[in-house]
């Protein structure tokens, strides 16, 4: 059998590993989808009471919508926003049941090679198939040969931790009893309790965090939340791109969750702590616990800690593929420079796909979140965009693969993200290509329940859509 005659093997049936599908079937090439959740979005069920900031016109992909019509699918209001349970409900789990047998559940991929060659061996490499070892739930182990491998399984199953050196803090391990790394979903009964009328760290500076400080500060408000109190730690500074680009962001419900973040701080609903850098988290003889700094400063006691520090990828079972990775963000080395943190955060990254998401290993590609690696603000029209050109490269129409047309909303922010304090920051703060006025401050409620009113106002966001 020659290799072309083997499927593509996607890992992961979230946003970008469905698309990647839906345009291998669109060139005729066969799809095989392997998720280790239960069904198809599952990553995006664990934040189904999160609302999305970008519109479902922008969260559906083309040739997904293609393979949906002869279903009678019909997309959502274009201009209303999804909550993550609507995008798994409507568009997700409509998208795995046309591509039918083509998407396996319950089946985690343990390792990924050439056959019979391992990471050393360079003869006659590129003329091996994959292979793809996976695990299935009740503990049968599989082989899978594939002609290609396309790694969208995410980054959601490895937060980042507390600790400011991006290890966990000292006791943080042992805090996990009062420790969340997600945005916590507050309509819920039980989890409401947890939080009402508590004092609660949030630590980290981005999209969820900014949510979990509108939902903290709205739960203060309400009449069973009386005396919820925040506390928000921050690694850098507060500066004019802190809060986002407010009304210059041209996702206006982005801009709006910074907005709502400085509105709970302004409004006494919260502290904000900056230059904190988690050292260790201690308890105290209540059983609260204390955040400690690496510069020895002890915070007053919180009874949780909501850590929302970002994701990082789980390169683990690619440990025998030979990927080009950045040193630092562990994306793909070309992509790098377009996505770093330390050097812009405008949003308007350059247009880019197979070539920039390639590697040393030929016919392996990471897309979708993973690709960016530790980077944030990715979007799902990004990932998307990204499936198209490698579906095209692997189909061998390279003209379609390099013709990559992609403009993305600018952020409101422009110059580096500040994630550590430098003399310059503020001087990056007075202009840049997209400077941002003055925000005004908006009233952001938790979201509705799933399946909301198209015509309500977006009421969260998530920095992986």
């Amino acid at each position: 059998m020659s290799t072309e005659q083997l499927p593509v093997v996607v890992i992961g049936a979230g946003p970008a590993g469905l698309a990647a599908a839906a345009h291998l079937v669109d060139r005729g090439i066969e799809p095989l989808v392997l998720e280790a959740g239960p069904a198809a979005g599952a990553a995006v069920r664990e934040w189904a009471h999160v609302r999305l900031f970008s519109p479902w016109g922008e969260v559906v992909d083309p040739a997904a919508e293609k393979l949906l019509a002869p279903t009678g699918w019909t997309r959502p209001d274009p201009a209303a926003y999804p909550s993550g349970g609507d995008w798994a409900d409507l568009y997700l789990r409509p998208l795995a049941d046309a591509l039918g047998d083509r998407v396996r559940c319950r089946v985690r991929v343990t390792g990924v090679s050439r056959a019979g060659r391992d990471r050393i061996v360079d003869a006659d490499r590129e003329r091996q198939p994959f292979v793809v070892h996976v695990t299935h739930a009740d503990g049968r182990e599989e082989r899978v040969l594939a002609r290609a491998v396309i790694d969208a399984s995410g980054t959601w199953a490895t937060p980042g931790p507390a600790g400011g050196s991006g290890l966990p803090a000292l006791g943080e391990k042992a805090a996990a009893d009062r420790i969340t790394y997600r945005v916590p979903d507050l309509k819920d009964p039980a989890v409401r309790a947890r939080y009402a009328g508590r004092r609660t760290a949030v630590v980290g500076s981005g999209a969820s965090a900014f949510t979990a400080l509108a939902y903290l500060a709205d739960l203060a408000k309400s009449e069973d939340g009386k005396g919820t109190h925040g506390v928000w730690i921050l690694r850098r500074g507060i500066s004019g791109s802190t809060f986002g680009g407010g009304e210059a962001d041209q996702l206006p419900a982005r801009g709006a969750l910074g907005l709502a973040a400085k509105a709970a701080v302004d409004e006494g609903h919260a502290d904000a702590v900056t230059g904190f850098r988690t050292d260790a988290v201690e308890r105290d003889a209540d059983g609260r616990l204390v955040l400690v700094g690496e510069d020895g400063r002890r915070l007053d006691p919180v009874d949780e800690v909501i850590v929302l520090t970002g994701f990082r990828p789980d390169l683990s079972f690619l440990s025998e593929i030979r990927l080009g990775l950045d040193e630092r963000l562990q994306a793909p080395v070309a992509l790098a420079p377009l996505i770093d943190p330390n050097q812009h955060s405008c949003g308007t990254v350059y247009p880019h796909g197979h070539r920039e998401l390639s590697h040393p290993e030929q016919g392996v590609y990471l897309v979708g979140m993973k690709s960016y690696g530790r980077a944030p603000t990715f979007l799902a029209m990004t990932g998307y965009e990204q499936a198209r050109s490698v579906a095209a490269a692997i189909a061998g129409d390279l003209d379609a693969a390099d013709r990559v047309e992609l403009t993305l909303p600018e952020t409101g922010v422009c110059g580096g993200a500040g994630l550590f304090d430098t003399p310059e920051a503020g001087q990056a703060d007075g202009g840049g290509c997209c400077a941002a006025p003055e925000p005004a401050l908006v009233q952001l409620a938790a979201p509705a329940a799933t399946g909301a009113a198209a015509g309500e106002a977006p009421a969260g966001g998530c920095c992986g859509t």
